[in-house]
């Protein structure tokens, strides 16, 4: 093979950036804000429930509103309350829309007004907790006026007693549990996601596992009082976590295939998140496995809401946060992956992409959580909240096309990146936070692998290679420096090697795409990215950049590339 050098560029004008949160539209709450989910109307509105109140989470006062949206959550009607502030915690809503047009809600209500229940020492010092919101009763209310009004009875949903109810310490007579996410349609009969909890202590639930409420006729019956329902899968062991895993498997999320087959998806506390497939409309489930990508590789997440929906398309999205910690943080960035559906051996399955940066926050504290997907008019909406905030999104189209077709980046334009901020025009002249990024982008062969080898240099970035079969990436504008570097084990010798470089001025973070894999930490460690300091101010010399002989090509863009760029080049293979 000739080695050819090829060193070029790309401009790209990069305007506010539309990941970060903040540009999103905010939907009206008190002053807790959780769980915004969406149906869309059959007078195409879109209805919006949420669980709000005046408090922090689980504070008394805790209630459901809807609203409603004409405008694609721009703005949004007076909000109507489903349950008042001012009665038993009422919270966690999910919604159904039948053909007919009506809606159902489906949620907690404390109705007994139960104050305190038992709970672990020592993690509450004198036995009880006081937090009362995921227990009660599971009820419904309904509207026939697409939101606008709620009947004024509640109704209950029967819960048939599993072995974690008659375990928890009132022997199931009281029961733990909430919902999220959104119930379904199958095969005639309606579907709602119910998470049970077998107690509290460190880490609020100790145990969960998850079922479905079905109902035979609530799609048709206009009667709520002849409503029916059974609790799914049969037996009394609900959704689990895989074998060896630990006892936490909650927020199932639920999705209907194409060959009538139910996907779910789930969070645990073991730095991954699991699934598994009914073949039987969910009376059964095939054993729990954690979630990998299409090659195989285990996913990543933390103890943290990670949803997946069916688009119109027939394709799938997936809400993740693609680092393997094992607690409530780090919910900041959002992940997207694509998944398609492929043949399995015992019907379909989902295959899963790379993924994708697709919201953040700049403080990396906020958590941002408890998502909803709404497609309209072939675009694609984000709903998510930091549980004071909530808001929706429009979502790039291409970001979302990428996941599923990833395609190479266009050809490149000389160019030096973009400071990353400069000073302002506002009356402080503080700083303006340009967004902007690079990436480099490069194809290398080593003789070997030891470490020290320079394989990019200037003034202001360099890239060597590091001990463990890593590469890593400096950064420095004079004041500041940064660095990060690739999976240890992630580069060889020997052969052509493929390298991107992700420098995202959006977020902060440095991430490596190699030979067509976006690094996530392995086993070696929890992060696979990394962020940089929000007060480098750029790079130069990129223009003057030296290399080594062992690059064999090089590109390098004044933006920072997705991840679905990155494999695009990769497929493109090494120069000829």
């Amino acid at each position: 093979m000739r080695a050819l050098l090829l060193l070029s560029f790309i401009s790209y004008a990069q305007p506010g950036d539309p990941r970060n949160i903040t540009t999103g539209s905010v939907i009206p709450d008190e002053v807790y804000a959780d769980q915004p989910y969406v149906v869309k109307t059959n007078d195409g509105a879109w209805l919006c429930v949420i669980t709000t109140g005046a408090g922090a989470e689980g504070a008394g006062g805790q209630h459901v509103v809807s609203q409603r949206s004409t405008d694609r959550g721009k703005t949004w009607e007076k909000a109507v309350a489903v349950e008042p502030s001012d009665g038993p915690e009422a919270s966690y809503a999910v919604m159904l829309k039948t053909d007919s047009g009506r809606v159902y809600v489906f949620y907690n209500h404390n109705t007994d007004n139960i104050r305190q229940v038992i709970a672990d020492k020592p993690a509450y010092k004198d036995g009880f907790v006081k937090r009362v919101d995921s227990l009660g009763h599971f009820v419904f209310k309904y509207s026939d006026d697409h939101g606008r009004t709620w009947s004024p009875e509640r109704y209950e949903i029967p819960q048939r007693d599993f072995e974690i109810d008659r375990k928890n310490p009132y022997g199931g007579k009281i029961k733990f549990f909430w919902t999220v996410g959104k119930a379904f349609a199958y095969k005639g009969a309606g579907y709602v996601p119910l998470h049970k909890v077998g107690g509290f202590g460190e880490g609020f639930f100790t145990s969960s596992e998850g079922v479905l409420l079905r109902s035979a006729n609530i799609l048709t019956e206009a009667d709520p009082t002849k409503v029916v329902w059974e609790t799914l899968p049969d037996g009394d062991i609900g959704i689990r976590t895989p074998n060896g895993g630990g006892k936490i498997a909650e927020e199932q999320s639920f999705s209907v295939m194409s060959d009538g087959s139910i996907f779910c998806v789930f969070r645990t506390v073991d730095g991954h998140s699991a699934h598994t497939y009914s073949r039987d409309g969910g009376r059964s489930w095939e054993p729990s496995q954690y979630m990998r990508f299409a090659g195989g590789r285990l996913m990543k997440h933390p103890r943290a809401a990670n949803f997946a929906w069916r688009a119109a398309n027939g394709k799938y999205l997936y809400w993740f946060h693609n680092h393997g910690g094992r607690s409530y943080e780090d919910r900041n960035p959002v992940w997207l992956s694509g998944g398609v559906e492929a043949d399995g051996p015992t019907g379909k399955i989902i295959r899963w992409s790379e993924p994708e940066i697709v919201l953040y926050d700049d403080d990396p504290i906020i958590r941002m959580s408890y998502p909803d997907l709404v497609e309209d008019d072939g675009k694609y909406y984000l709903t998510e909240t930091q549980k004071d905030v909530a808001r929706v999104h429009e979502i790039d189209t291409n970001l979302i096309e990428g996941l599923w077709n990833p395609v190479a980046p266009p050809a490149p334009i000389p160019s030096e990146p973009k400071p990353f901020y400069q000073r302002s025009r506002r009356a402080d002249h503080g700083k303006e936070d340009l967004r902007s990024g690079f990436s480099l982008d490069l194809w290398v062969n080593l003789a070997d692998s030891r470490p020290g080898q320079m394989l990019l240099e200037s003034a202001g970035v360099s890239l060597r290679t590091v001990a463990g079969g890593a590469v890593e990436l400096m950064l420095t504008d004079g004041r500041t420096e940064n660095r990060w570097a690739s999976d240890p084990g992630s580069i060889a010798a020997g052969k052509p090697q493929h390298i991107v470089a992700i420098v995202d001025g959006g977020p902060k973070i440095i991430s490596f795409v190699i030979n067509g894999r976006l690094n996530d930490g392995g086993e070696a460690r929890q992060f696979g990215w990394g962020r940089f300091s929000p007060n480098l101010k750029g790079v130069s010399g990129l223009l003057e950049i030296k290399k080594s002989p062992a690059v064999q090509q090089l590109r390098v863009y004044d933006r920072y590339l997705r991840t679905a760029e990155a494999i695009g080049s990769y497929r493109a293979g090494p120069p000829q």
